[in-house]
Formats: structure tokens, C-alpha cells, sequence
């Protein structure tokens, strides 16, 4: 079905070529091409599986849509790295906001306690000093219950 292939084909695009060093233009094309194959295979196993409930293209975009929110999740823990683990100080607000596209005032809300607990778990050791609050603290609030 050639919907397959032209959604891989949206999800991986070849580069053209001098987009990319021509010593490794063939290498990149071919890593495209098993890009494809892959998405070409999920998608035709899960329309196989259940069509209705697997449409291709509503399929694709919920994979991307993933892969969205992946990537946020991942940007949210580099800035927490960033703010609470590095020392001897942590990142410039301004800097990290360059970095991700996003407002300085973006970046002081872009992570919370559950980025921190994340990224001391995968370093296997503590923040340096957390001073970022969370909605749910009630020294944010300013509630004691």
C-alpha cells in the first residue's frame, strides 16, 4: 500500500545531496532507508492487526506525538540537570532558554521535583541544593495541609 511509503518518506527525508558531508552521504541514505523499512513494517503490522484502530497516518502521527513528548521529557531533565546539578553553579537561565527555545521565565517552570528524583536516580546522586518549588509544596502555597 503506498501510503506506508509515503509516510516514511514524510517521517524520514532524504537529505540532498551537500546537506550532508558527501563521504558519508551513502552511509546516511542507507540508515534513512532502514528508517523507512522500520515505520514501514510497524505501521503495516499494526493496520494488519486492527485497521479501524490502527489507521496508518493516525498511527504515525500519535509515533510522532510520543516521540514529542519524549524529547520534552528529556529537555526537562537536561534543565534540571543543568540548574541543580552542576557546580560549582548551575547554568545561566539564559543560556539553558537559548538553548531550548524557550523564555527565560519558561525555563524556572520547565522542571520540578519529578525531573530532579529522574535525574538522581540515573546519576545516582542528589541535587545540589534544591531550590525550585513545585505547586504541590505547600511552601508554594503557602498551605499547611
Amino acid at each position: 500500500m503506498r501510503v506506508f511509503s509515503d509516510i516514511a518518506a514524510i517521517c524520514h527525508p532524504m537529505p540532498a545531496p551537500g546537506e550532508v558531508p558527501a563521504d558519508v552521504y551513502s552511509d546516511v541514505c542507507d540508515s534513512i532507508h532502514a528508517q523507512r523499512e522500520e515505520i514501514i513494517g510497524t505501521l503495516e503490522a499494526a493496520a494488519d492487526a486492527d485497521y479501524q484502530e490502527n489507521e496508518p497516518l493516525l498511527s504515525a502521527i500519535g509515533m510522532a506525538r510520543v516521540r514529542k513528548e519524549q524529547a520534552e521529557g528529556e529537555i526537562r531533565r537536561l534543565i534540571a540537570y543543568g540548574r541543580e546539578f552542576t557546580r560549582p553553579r548551575p547554568y545561566k537561565l539564559a543560556d539553558l532558554a537559548a538553548a531550548s527555545g524557550m523564555s527565560v521565565s519558561g525555563i524556572r517552570t520547565a522542571y520540578g521535583h519529578d525531573e530532579v528524583a529522574n535525574v538522581e536516580k540515573s546519576l545516582g546522586r542528589a541535587a545540589r541544593d534544591w531550590r525550585a518549588t513545585s505547586a504541590d509544596d505547600p511552601a508554594a502555597t503557602g498551605s499547611t495541609s
